[in-house]
């Protein structure tokens, strides 16, 4: 494998990392605000919602054969 190609992969991975600590701190967030009285309405049901988009998208692409 090339230099360029290992390279693109630590990118990708990189990516993924951060993509699953976003959706992991969007679900920590939202059960917070399922478990506290005080939330900011409807906005904590979006967060979870693009929580959950962004996991089938990375489960999605996970499975595409390189």
């Amino acid at each position: 494998m090339s230099p360029a190609h290992k390279l693109l992969f630590k990118d990708v991975e990189r990516e993924v990392i951060m993509l699953w600590t976003l959706a992991v701190l969007l679900v920590v967030l939202w059960a917070l605000g399922l478990v506290t009285s005080y939330t900011l309405g409807g906005f904590i049901h979006i967060l979870i919602v693009l929580a959950v988009v962004v996991v089938v998208v990375q489960v999605i692409q996970g499975r595409r054969s390189a």
